[in-house]
């Protein structure tokens, strides 16, 4: 039960601080501070999905999406950006479900490989849809690409060092990994 746990609350603490805290702004590049916590999600997710499988982990990604939601119309959010939060949301997580099922590698070469490219999609979808000048004007669209690739970049070194503890810190998780992903 701690999986889910922990996802859903990397869910809750990168929405509570995407609303509260400025982007970090280094040089060209715009990063929410929640962009962290939204790497943390995918290996979490994964974790959930290595425990649990398939189909319940998509009613847990259900339930994150329903939390999200509420906590964006809650942080009073516009429209766009409620739309763009969950339409992202929903569309990297199950690219993120059905990447980490499809290809059979290893444990990190299959968490990173559905991280990566969930979180191109997130930040894609996200950004173009609740923050570019198509709907809300937030960013111009000069500062779209340097938000996309400055979101990606840190969804991916969240995920990394995510990896990097459990490998030297639980690896009881990893031989677990290696046990179930060789048998599908």
């Amino acid at each position: 039960m701690l999986r889910p746990i922990l996802y859903i609350l990397a869910i809750v603490i990168a929405n509570f601080i995407t609303a509260y805290f400025a982007p970090l702004v280094l040089g060209i590049f715009i990063i929410p501070w929640g962009t962290v916590f939204v790497g943390l999600t995918f290996v979490f997710r994964d974790l959930v999905q290595l425990q649990y499988g398939r189909r319940k982990t998509y009613y847990i990604i259900a339930v994150g999406l329903g939390i999200s939601v509420l906590m964006s119309i809650f942080y009073g959010d516009m429209l766009p950006i409620t739309i763009a939060s969950s339409l992202s949301f929903i569309l990297s997580e199950v690219v993120d479900t059905e990447i980490f099922t499809r290809f059979k590698l290893g444990f990190y070469n299959r968490i990173m490989l559905s991280g990566v490219l969930g979180g191109l999609v997130d930040s894609i979808v996200f950004i173009i849809i609740g923050l570019s000048p198509l709907f809300t004007g937030i960013l111009t669209w000069e500062q779209v690409p340097y938000a996309m690739l400055g979101q990606l970049v840190f969804k991916v070194l969240s995920q990394l060092i995510t990896l990097f503890v459990i490998h030297f810190g639980f690896r009881k998780i990893k031989e677990e990994a290696d046990e179930k992903l060789s048998y599908s």
